[in-house]
């Protein structure tokens, strides 16, 4: 008599989340931007020094970069390769604008792509309905909400590989490390540069507390914003759009109806007119062989997505077919 296989169960969409980190997911929501609403009367008040402000700026593109060409664009759809020194040193800078581990950021996204603007998305600001109330709510939720809820997503099932990398996985399991070092690290450097107590103090609010709001809710919009609001040039299965105005402080992202139709692409902004740094810091990589087998949007199959065929000359690249 043979034996019967033995049965394994679904590894699960989702995961219970414990109370605990929620309250600590509120307070590293809740604090920097609270920050944010005590700007105007610090600067007001004297406190602002352009140590402050260039160790802000120079933080934020460290961090968001870390986000953008890091924790997206290599780690979740890998868009490009790199060497390992260089995969652990984004996943650090992404780790600097605490938005989560990187395992868990990767699952998260890698759901939302799943099941865009459908049940299941984590964050789409479609989850209530289309009415001006309900797409309110759902942009409310898109936003910061989903960051709340009772359940995260399976690292096991959307972030195996990430999971099975021995430094990201450490890198991951020690994020708060990361926390405390992007915090620090301001008020570290300012009082170094200053030489002063009063420095450390304002550079860990300019560059540490408002430097993290700034990058959150920048990336936050891009959930909530970047499916709603802005132009959809390109066919794609879901809401993504592009927003202008925000490509500059996301540093290309908001480019993010073209992403929705070639995920893998390393270029979001790819029409004429359409800035996307985290796409030359790329080309740079790529240039100085730190990024390598980049995956750079071919002409044609962007021609091929168009809503509208007269777009196709906003292509760079883009050469008309001759006529038989």
């Amino acid at each position: 008599m043979s034996t019967p296989a033995p049965t394994t169960s679904p590894v699960p969409t989702t995961v219970p989340i414990e109370r605990g980190m929620r309250t600590i997911i509120g307070a590293f929501v809740a604090i920097p931007l609270l920050a944010v609403a005590l700007a105007v009367p610090v600067a007001w008040g004297g406190w602002l020094s352009w140590v402050d402000i260039t160790l802000a700026a120079v933080l934020y593109v460290i961090a968001a970069g870390g986000i953008t060409i890091g924790y997206h664009r290599l780690f979740t759809h890998g868009s490009y390769k790199s060497p390992r020194l260089v995969r652990v040193l984004l996943g650090i800078a992404g780790g600097l604008a605490i938005q989560g581990s990187l395992d868990q950021w990767v699952a998260d996204h890698r759901l939302h792509h799943a099941r865009s603007d459908e049940d299941g998305d984590p964050h789409s600001p479609w989850r209530f309905g289309t009415t001006r109330r309900a797409v309110a709510k759902g942009l409310v939720y898109a936003h910061i909400g989903w960051l709340f809820d009772s359940n995260n997503t399976s690292v096991e099932r959307y972030a195996p590989d990430i999971r099975a990398d021995r430094d990201l996985d450490w890198m991951s399991r020690n994020f708060g490390w990361l926390v405390a070092t992007s915090l620090l690290l301001p008020a570290l450097l300012g009082g170094l540069i200053t030489w002063s107590w009063w420095g450390a103090l304002t550079a860990f609010f300019w560059a540490g507390l408002v430097r993290v709001a700034l990058v959150h809710h920048v990336t936050w919009s891009i959930n909530s914003l970047c499916h709603v609001f802005g132009k959809r040039p390109f066919t794609t299965r879901d809401n993504a759009t592009n927003l202008a105005w925000l490509a500059l402080p996301s540093l290309g992202e908001s480019w993010h109806n073209l992403h929705h139709t070639e995920p893998t692409s390393a270029r979001h902004g790819v029409l004429r007119g359409q800035f996307d740094l985290s796409a030359e810091m790329i080309r740079f990589m790529e240039k100085t062989r730190l990024a390598y087998d980049v995956r750079w949007p071919k002409p044609e199959r962007l021609a091929a997505k168009l809503k509208d065929p007269e777009m196709r000359r906003r292509i760079p690249g883009w050469v008309e077919p001759t006529r038989p």
